[in-house]
Formats: C-alpha cells, structure tokens, sequence
C-alpha cells in the first residue's frame, strides 16, 4: 500500500508509447480493506478501517475512510475520532495472505522476473513476455483483469523504464487504474511531483529539503551536487541526484530475500510490568523462530522496538554471537535489550521484536559449541504439531498464565489477551 505524496496536478496520461517500459509495479488498493469487502460485502460504500479497535494502529482504510483523512499508521483511536461513523474490523491476516498468494500466482504467469516487496505489492520485468503477451501496457491490463477475476479485489499498475519511477505510476495510478510512464516523459513526469516522493525521502529528510526552498524533484534536480551533499550528505545527495533525473539501475529481483522477520503488540492497557514484557518477547520470539525455520533461515541479529504512551517509540539491537533460528537464543538477545531500556512510570504501549541479519540456514553458518541439540529438536517438534493441528494448541508452558493478577495490581497480559498486531505477524519486510 503505497502512502508516498502524490501530485494533485500531476497528469493522468504521459503518452501511449510504452517501448522500453518493461517494468510494472503492481499495487494492491487498499487490500486489507478490499478483501474484507469481498467477505463483507454490505459493508461497501461505507467507511471501513481494519486495525486495532481502540488503541491500535489503523492497518487499512477503505477509500471512504480516507477521504476524511484516516491512513494506514494513524492511530486507531484518532481514525475514529476523524471519522467515527466508519466501521472497524479487526485484521485476517491468513486471510490477506490466502489472497495475496492468489494475487502472485497471476503475476507468476507472466514472467518469472517476480519481485515481490510485500504483501501487496511487487515488481515484475516483463521484456521476456512481449512477444508471448504484447506490449507492457497490454499486459498490464490483463494482470489487473485477471486479478479482480480471479480474487475480486483491484489492482492499480505502473509501467514505466525503472522501479522507481514504475512505483511512483502505480501510487498516481490509484484507485483501481494504470499509469504509463513513457521513457521519454520520465524527466518530466519526476519533475512535477513533490519532493517527498522521490525514494528514500521521509518526513525528517522532507523538512531538511524544504527548509532550503527544495519543494519539488526539479528543485533536486537543479540542485548541484556539492550543495545536495553539504544538505543531506555525500551518498543520499547522489542517490537523489540521480533518481531526480531518471536513473534507477536497480534491477527486477527474483525471488528476493527476506531482510528481516518480526512481529508488533499493541496493548490493550499499557504495560509497566517488566516480566509481563518479557513474556511478550518470548511469545514474539517463538512466532518469529517458527517462521525462520519455516524459511529456511537464522537470524544473526535481534532488534526490539518499544513504544510508549505518547508514542515515542526506542529501537535497540544487538548481534548474535552466531545466526540462530530458535526462540531461545532471540529471546535471550531481545530480554538483554529490554533489560537497558527504562520503563516509563506510564507503562509500554507496544512492544515488538525483530529478526535482523537473515542468512540461509544451509550457507555454511558454524553453530555455537554450546548450542543444546535437544532445544533445537524441541522446537522443531512443535512445528510439525502446531502445522498438524494449530498454532494455539502447543505454547510453553511460561506462556500458559494468561490473566494472572500481577504485583502491582493490575492484570498481566497474557497471550489470550494480546490484541493481534497491526501488521502481520512474524512478517518479512522486504524494503
């Protein structure tokens, strides 16, 4: 789901002539919410918001919601309150990725150049599907047929000569339509947009670049380099140089790999019990160790994000003395972590644990000499039961105290009560 700035001037057509452009960028619109339409469909024409339902982040909006200023990210709380006859529902997240794959079987049939970057998005290189399939746009319009055909949800396609300039068609393409980008109106379809639309500029880079007068790409591209560099420095003054005027290299990735794999908590009630925290990152690390293993990956790094009332939000990380795949070993890393990081007398709003540094499992990595072969085998074991018959059915058993009173008075979290996450759990992010 793409939320980059777009152009209110820009235009909806740049020309007809799509030699070269064999990059698409497909785009699922609102997906969350377009596959909880097709489960709900008296819902549709109505404000839908799918995410936590009270303090939570909204994971998406139907185009209803958003055209009262709710997006993905906002928190749930102020969603409702800039929209509060909307409904809201909270995330499938097998569900989206039940049609997800769907959706990616399409694309698989037209070139094996797939790169998939999300749940709902990816890149596709299809210079080796003309002579089977016709010109890009030709092919971009049979994906978006085939997708609403076979899953029912929209899809919106950017085609253009570059990645960059491909995703930026899909975002300007949006809803449910097709954006080309001709090789010769790259320059100045770039050159109309706003500065924060070129990639790698957020909302700290924007205001660095807007303070100076930089408001659109052509401010970038006019720009000579040395001031670019003295701004933002020597490497992100070059890239956007570069990408300012067109020049994106990077290719169509097959089957690329995941960076990193991870998991959030929103609370319902904020957290100021330590171990309760703890017992969260132990459900995190399992989630996240099953995952791994069902990749065929190690970790060698974690890294745990934690959250506060007001929401400002502390990131720490570590590095594994060796990549692992079981939830002892992260959650080992992940309670050192949280051990140096001062609970607010408020408590913990969110807490989540991430997986970094992946590496195959089979690319020659040197266990530990103190790894414990019997933990390893355990752990596995529960995959096979958890795969056979659930994932709710085999936990630890320091994980089966849910609802227990806690010192301090209140109720500890436990893992019954643990709202769902507003991103998928254990998910990769592939950015």
């Amino acid at each position: 789901m793409s939320r980059g700035p777009r152009s209110a001037t820009a235009r909806r057509s740049w020309g007809e002539d799509d030699t070269g452009c064999t990059v698409l960028h497909v785009d699922m619109d609102a997906f969350f919410a377009s596959v909880e339409l097709l489960d709900h469909p008296e819902l549709r024409g109505r404000p839908l918001i799918v995410g936590g339902e009270h303090r939570g982040v909204v994971a998406a909006a139907s185009y209803e919601a958003r055209a009262f200023g709710v997006h993905s990210a906002m928190p749930t709380a102020r969603a409702r309150a800039l929209c509060p006859q909307a409904v809201v529902l909270p995330g499938r997240h097998h569900r989206y990725a039940e049609v997800s794959r769907q959706v990616m079987a399409v694309l698989a049939e037209v070139t094996p150049v797939l790169e998939q970057v999300s749940v709902d998005e990816a890149f596709l290189d299809v210079a080796g599907a003309v002579r089977r399939m016709g010109p890009p746009v030709t092919i971009a319009r049979w994906i978006r047929a085939q997708v609403r055909e076979r899953t029912g949800v929209p899809a919106s396609v950017g085609v253009a000569t570059t990645k960059h300039v491909a995703k930026l068609a899909s975002t300007h393409a949006k809803p449910d339509g097709l954006l080309l980008v001709p090789a010769a109106q790259t320059v100045p379809f770039l050159h109309s947009l706003p500065v924060g639309a070129l990639w790698g500029v957020g909302e700290k880079t924007r205001e660095v670049l807007e303070r100076r007068g930089w408001d659109t790409v052509a401010d970038i591209a006019a720009t000579p380099l040395p001031v670019l560099h003295r701004a933002v420095g020597v490497a992100a003054g070059q890239r956007l140089h570069e990408l300012a005027w067109g020049i994106d290299p990077r290719p169509v990735r097959p089957g690329r790999a995941e960076k990193s794999v991870g998991t959030e908590t929103t609370f319902a009630v904020d957290v100021i019990d330590r171990a309760a925290l703890e017992t969260v990152l132990l459900d995190q690390a399992h989630q996240c160790a099953a995952r791994l293993r069902q990749g065929g990956l190690r970790a060698g790094g974690v890294a745990i994000k934690v959250r506060r009332p007001d929401f400002t939000t502390l990131t720490r990380s570590r590095a594994l003395p060796a990549p692992t795949d079981l939830a002892h070993d992260l959650h080992v890393a992940a309670r050192a972590l949280l051990a140096a990081v001062e609970i607010p007398a408020a408590g913990v709003r969110l807490l989540g644990l991430r997986a970094e540094r992946l590496v195959g499992a089979d690319d020659g990595v040197q266990a530990t000499l103190d790894e414990d072969p019997h933990r390893a085998r355990a752990e596995r074991a529960m995959d096979g039961v958890r795969a056979r018959f659930g994932p709710q059915l085999l936990r630890p058993a320091s994980l089966l105290g849910a609802g227990r009173t806690d010192p301090v008075g209140g109720r500890r979290p436990g893992p019954a009560q643990w709202p769902a996450p507003a991103s998928e759990p254990a998910s990769p992010d592939l950015s």
